[in-house]
């Protein structure tokens, strides 16, 4: 049993009893989460990798306090209603193995704070990385224009507008759940004035153009890995998750069409996860380059546009073939 003052764990979740006044601290309460987090097994990379981290965001969230809390207010004593609160969530997270995130209603993405319900996936791309540090070096020029596919909550496309200062950001997404917080996500952040989310099905709802960098994280787990996935991922709207057998359908329908949207000085940037070993071995004579990331991740991969153009008729020969 790990215990403290006014507390226990035990083996199941009950950790609060309000029938005396209560003196347990935040450091308290932290240390208690932790262990239930860790008793039940719960599943974690919606965030955090750790059951410490999951349980100092958790009973933070849970009392209304700030991640930038100072270590001498980790005496405090919480109130019944904080406590209430604490249970009441650590219950959700373990009894449902629901995220994190959804329980706090944001998360954080490229190191900016994004509203998230159960309508989308939760953000937790490598692609963060990446902006963050512009694309370098595979962009030499600031691009002007931008394209975030399938956006979700918004985050890429709001990212790229925010640490890359670009004009103009165009983000699509065909669930109206997506469009409405996304939306919200644009407004939180103030780039209205450059940044647009619109109701399509990949390219076909947009004006022509022509774009500096297009990216996206779209749906690719494939069928049988989404059978394996935690419970936890059960939560998440499974149209933003899987796309076929093999995860590629919609990647497949991205490169049958991203040279006609993409300048050839551009950048195509795509995120396929686990489903890269499926990617090669369908197209094994595209020189995709796959890109490390010092943060971890990988099934990242980006072409130029000048690529995109000269392998299109290939892209399209492999997407008709799976319709």
């Amino acid at each position: 049993m790990v215990s403290g003052q006014g507390l226990a764990y035990n083996g199941d979740i009950k950790l609060f009893s309000l029938k005396k006044p209560m003196t347990t601290r935040l450091s308290q309460a932290i240390e208690t989460v932790e262990a239930a987090l860790i008793g039940a097994q719960v599943y974690f990379g919606h965030g955090t990798d750790n059951a410490w981290d999951e349980a100092v965001f958790l009973v933070l969230g849970a009392c209304g306090m700030s991640l930038q809390t100072q270590k001498d207010q980790l005496q405090m004593v919480l109130t019944n209603e904080q406590l209430l609160r604490v249970q009441d969530w650590l219950d959700q997270r373990i009894q449902q193995r629901l995220p994190l995130p959804y329980l706090l209603g944001e998360t954080w993405f490229a190191d900016i704070p994004f509203r998230v319900n159960e309508d989308v996936i939760i953000p937790r791309s490598p692609i963060a990385e990446l902006i963050i540090k512009h694309f370098s070096p595979f962009i030499m020029q600031p691009p002007k224009t931008a394209l975030d596919l399938c956006c979700g909550s918004g985050c890429i496309g709001i990212a790229m507008a925010l640490h890359m200062d670009i004009p103009h950001v165009d983000m699509v997404d065909i669930a109206p759940a997506s469009l409405l917080l996304s939306q919200q996500n644009i407004d939180d952040h103030d780039v209205g004035d450059r940044v647009q989310v619109f109701d399509s099905n990949i390219f076909s709802g947009l004006p022509p153009k022509y774009y500096d960098l297009i990216v996206s994280n779209p749906p690719y787990v494939d069928a049988n890995d989404y059978d394996d996935m935690p419970v936890e991922f059960s939560h998440e709207p499974k149209l933003a998750l899987v796309s076929g057998d093999d995860g590629l359908d919609l990647t497949a329908a991205i490169l049958s069409q991203a040279a006609d949207w993409l300048s050839e000085e551009g950048l195509l940037v795509i995120e396929v996860g686990n489903s890269e070993v499926a990617l090669q071995h369908a197209l094994p004579e595209i020189p995709f380059m796959w890109l490390e990331f010092s943060q971890g991740g990988n099934g990242v991969f980006c072409l130029t546009g000048l690529q995109c153009k000269q392998y299109q008729e290939r892209f399209n020969a492999w997407y008709q073939s799976r319709s």
